[in-house]
């Protein structure tokens, strides 16, 4: 039996009550068995001994027996059993619930158990799935006060995870809400069923996978292509910030951004050691991470490490409307020699459009730039095996950037669109809600590839520096609504899956 599971049993078995038997009891039965043979007895002889007494009795044979007849006649025709009487016992909706999670920690609502006793939600006009997290005490009846709240609600919970803690339990929950349920309703439940420290955000279908499931798919994402690492640890642990910290600057001084082997946890960051050198820091605001979610991360962080460097060996070849044949595939640490190479083919305008700075020092990025923890790279190469264009994709935060560089003698043939195309969709599977590209006003050709997207685009000038944001999806607003004091942390809108 799970965790949750021993909680909500012991707090909803009914104790059993002993009666006592009293000879007075006796007395009282028999003395209205007597009483009531008598006025039988009565009025039996009043009808018999009448004038009219075997007529009566037929006459009440006959009504009796008639009204019998049309009882069954009308029962069968619109029969219904009675409606459930509600709970008055706060642990008595949880049985429902805690039996219906079975061993795989999934609950149904006892709303839903008790309209149609197969654990089926009610029909009604819309549902919403949301994201639930909340701190309950770790004893007898927490959790069975907060499925009866639920359950008050109509709402139903579809899948339920238990981290303890020292003081209590994070109770993560996937909850299917009919749509007229208000937020500040649900926290206001919540808090008054003895939950704190709550967090709601919207959820989507991808939230329906049973959490073995997903690490085991994340796990798998992560062993085929390092650069999955961030964007695993991402949809593992929900709305949060990535970083990934080289070990040295530019200049080639130690950055000082290292973390042990084994990894902290100091309440609502997380840091790891990187094995390919410096660290990774994992940020959520508000929320801080349960040992159980610092395990995970751990698992897999140490994956990565025991893997080493690897990089899709994938590859496609395209031809240029001029007839020349080009490959396009990933790049990683391999390729900095063909790369640095590029560079000295470039113009001195070419890498100062891409890397807005002394042109000296575009060789010193290439190594972060290559390395697939800090993004992904996509490199173009001739027929003969010349690297002639490189684009990249880059996980900058909460953000996503993408960068292009094409060699000057083969601008102008489609090659910036074709890789910023595949970055976008690149950015797209790992969910991004947009991408950003900074350049200058001058580069007419960064700007028409980005409008080639047919994306909605936003154009901000700072100091001579242009960003043209494309937005990937709907756009999720980032204003954070402040529940009522002590009833909830910040329900953010729309679900964060990139």
């Amino acid at each position: 039996m799970t965790h949750t599971q021993c909680r909500t049993a012991s707090s909803s078995r009914p104790a059993k009550t002993r009666h006592r038997h009293h000879w007075r009891r006796d007395l009282v039965e028999l003395a209205a068995l007597f009483t009531a043979v008598a006025v039988a007895d009565s009025i039996a002889n009043m009808i018999v001994h009448g004038p009219d007494g075997p007529v009566l009795l037929v006459a009440s044979a006959v009504a009796l027996a008639g009204t019998a007849g049309f009882h069954t006649w009308w029962a069968r025709k619109h029969g219904h059993a009675p409606p459930p009487t509600p709970p008055t016992d706060p642990g008595a909706a949880a049985v429902p619930a805690a039996e219906a999670a079975g061993s795989t920690g999934t609950a149904k609502s006892a709303a839903a158990v008790a309209a149609t006793g197969t654990g089926d939600a009610p029909e009604r006009g819309g549902t919403a799935l949301w994201r639930m997290r909340t701190t309950v005490k770790d004893e007898p009846g927490s959790l069975a006060a907060l499925c009866t709240v639920l359950a008050r609600l109509e709402v139903d919970i579809l899948t339920l995870q238990a981290h303890p803690l020292g003081a209590g339990t994070v109770d993560e929950l996937l909850l299917r809400a009919p749509a007229e349920v208000q937020i500040r309703d649900l926290s206001r439940e919540v808090a008054a069923a003895g939950g704190r420290d709550t967090w709601l955000e919207r959820a989507d279908a991808h939230d329906l996978v049973d959490a073995p499931a997903r690490v085991l798919g994340l796990a798998t994402r992560t062993a085929l292509d390092a650069a999955e690492l961030p964007l695993a640890l991402r949809q593992l642990l929900g709305r949060c910030t990535i970083h990934s910290l080289p070990a040295t600057t530019l200049t080639g001084r130690p950055s000082g951004h290292t973390a042990p082997v084994e990894g902290v946890l100091e309440g609502t960051v997380m840091r790891f050691g990187d094995p390919s050198g410096g660290g990774i820091t994992v940020e959520r605001p508000y929320l801080p991470f349960t040992p159980t979610e610092f395990a995970r991360a751990r698992a897999l962080v140490e994956l990565d490490a025991r893997l080493g460097p690897r990089v899709p060996r994938s590859q496609d070849v395209l031809t240029l409307p001029e007839g020349n044949a080009i490959t396009v595939r990933r790049a990683g640490p391999d390729d900095l020699e063909a790369a640095l190479a590029l560079h000295g083919r470039c113009s001195e305008r070419t890498l100062n459009l891409r890397y807005h700075g002394p042109v000296g020092d575009a060789d010193r990025y290439l190594t972060h730039l290559l390395s697939p923890r800090y993004g992904r790279t996509l490199a173009v190469q001739t027929a003969s095996g010349r690297l002639v264009a490189l684009g990249h994709l880059l996980w900058d935060g909460d953000e996503t950037e993408v960068a292009l560089l094409v060699e000057d003698a083969w601008q102008r043939r489609g090659i910036g669109s074709e890789l910023l195309g595949r970055l976008v969709g690149l950015a797209a599977e790992a969910d991004c809600e947009s991408v950003y590209a900074v350049t200058q006003a001058s580069n007419t050709g960064m700007v028409a590839a980005m409008r080639g997207l047919e994306l909605p685009l936003d154009y901000q000038i700072e100091e001579g520096t242009l960003v043209v944001t494309a937005r990937l999806g709907s756009p999720v607003t980032p204003e954070r609504l402040r529940l009522v004091p002590g009833e909830g942390l910040p329900y953010v809108p729309g679900p964060d899956r990139g």
